[in-house]
């Protein structure tokens, strides 16, 4: 062995990314899906007992799927061959399976092929599979992110059992950071961080162990003396735009034409928008900014001004300068007497804030689709009520992930049309009150 060759590979693998160094060793480690490894449930066994079937580990990323193929691999003593359906091929499946026969039929060793993002592979390439999980040449580990249903063909589905993976909760992803702030393949507790850093980190990564890991490295990069959720923030902030100084009064205008229509003063948008065509900005440009207006600052207080900007819009593309500065004033003028409403924007601000808070939450199982056998075994769209089914088409439902029942986004305003609207929203949610005792249902 040359001499500067241990050395050489205890120095790769620091310098391997904190997600791969710690990648568990065993199923003892492995964090989460306790509904499939947890002792005594259904793959665990399978396990233990060497009757592993093929697989399709379907997740979200960062759920663990490849790190739970190497450990099945490790745990049934099996050679593991991983290949990815991005640049595999026909000739590459061949040659794994040429090498599985040959590893049976001399060591006795069974072959475990991980196909990773299996979605990806064609018809041709699933079908090549087919002979060889069917006669045990082969126990087939898929992973992917797609629904099997649609990316699987019923051919090969049918040879495979479908295994859910979910996305790590906040106290399996603490769980995880702690064990790479103290483990040696980690930080070796060298590295401090704050509690309240760490939930932030774990919030942030929505149930990715990767992203977490890798958050917890970029922070280690970023920290003096210890990770402070200020740290965690400015590693994760992304770079804002600037602008050239010698372009701010363009801007300057441009806040100005946007405030005099919000302001409702016709007489000064006019103005700041012949300001800005004269001075020969492009006329999309301020049709764009008149789109956007519409419906930030008008919205459906007076669902017309959308209409209007986008034909204005149109109108430029098919007209020109000096023609399309007429239909442009014409919707500048609408806008700017338009009732206002910024109920839109605000909106979806709050469901932005939301989600930022919560993370991608599952769709209830009553409101996914269900097109196939496989989805419906799951519980898919079990218990949804059609709306058209019941008077006015309406019946009392929950359309909102669990945990957020009752959270509310949409407070619509009382300006112009929104004002029909609030009182059909109040309606609305009064239906949904629970029934005091001896009130007519």
């Amino acid at each position: 062995m040359d001499l500067f060759e241990q050395p050489a590979s205890q120095d790769a693998h620091l310098r391997a990314p904190l997600a791969e160094r710690m990648r568990p060793r065993s199923l003892e480690e492995f964090i989460g899906q306790t509904h499939l490894v947890g002792h005594g449930k259904f793959l665990r066994r399978a396990i233990e007992n060497g009757n592993l079937p093929s697989l399709v580990f379907w997740g979200p990323p960062g759920s663990g799927k490849t790190t739970l193929a190497r450990l099945i691999a490790q745990a049934t003593h099996a050679a593991f061959e991983p290949i990815s359906a991005v640049n595999a091929g026909v000739r590459e499946l061949r040659e794994t399976v040429t090498k599985a026969q040959e590893r049976w039929r001399f060591h006795r060793q069974g072959t475990l092929l991980f196909v990773d993002e299996i979605h990806r592979f064609n018809k041709a390439q699933q079908d090549a599979l087919l002979p060889y999980v069917e006669n045990g040449t082969l126990i087939l580990l898929g992973a992917t992110t797609e629904n099997p249903s649609f990316e699987i063909n019923a051919a090969l589905l049918s040879r495979l059992r479908v295994v859910s993976l979910y996305a790590l909760d906040e106290g399996q992803l603490r769980l995880l950071l702690s064990q790479a702030l103290h483990s040696e393949r980690g930080f070796a507790g060298k590295l401090q961080v704050d509690e309240d850093a760490l939930t932030l980190i774990a919030q942030n990564a929505y149930g990715d162990a990767r992203q977490a890991l890798t958050m917890l490295e970029m922070c280690a990069f970023h920290a003096e003396e210890k990770i402070s959720t200020q740290t965690v923030e400015e590693a994760m902030q992304q770079n804002s735009f600037l602008y050239d100084k010698h372009g701010e009064e363009h801007y300057n205008v441009v806040s100005a034409f946007i405030k005099s229509m919000r302001g409702s003063d016709p007489d000064a948008a006019i103005y700041w928008m012949a300001r800005m065509l004269e001075s020969g900005e492009e006329p999309r440009f301020v049709a764009r900014r008149m789109v956007i207006f519409a419906s930030e600052d008008v919205g459906n207080a007076e669902p017309r001004g959308l209409q209007l900007a986008v034909a204005a819009m149109h109108a430029v593309e098919m007209l020109g300068m000096p023609e399309g500065r007429i239909p442009l004033t014409q919707a500048v003028a609408f806008l700017a007497m338009a009732p206002k409403s910024n109920t839109a924007i605000y909106s979806y601000e709050l469901a932005k804030a939301c989600i930022e808070r919560h993370g991608p939450l599952p769709v209830p199982l009553h409101l996914r689709n269900a097109p196939t056998q496989l989805m419906k075994s799951m519980g898919y769209a079990a218990g949804y009520q059609y709306p058209h089914n019941f008077s006015g088409h309406y019946v009392v439902e929950n359309y909102l992930p669990e945990g957020l029942r009752g959270e509310r986004f949409f407070f619509p305003s009382e300006s112009g049309e929104e004002r029909a609207t609030q009182a059909r929203y109040a309606q609305l949610q009064k239906l949904k009150q629970p029934k005091e005792p001896g009130e007519d249902g």
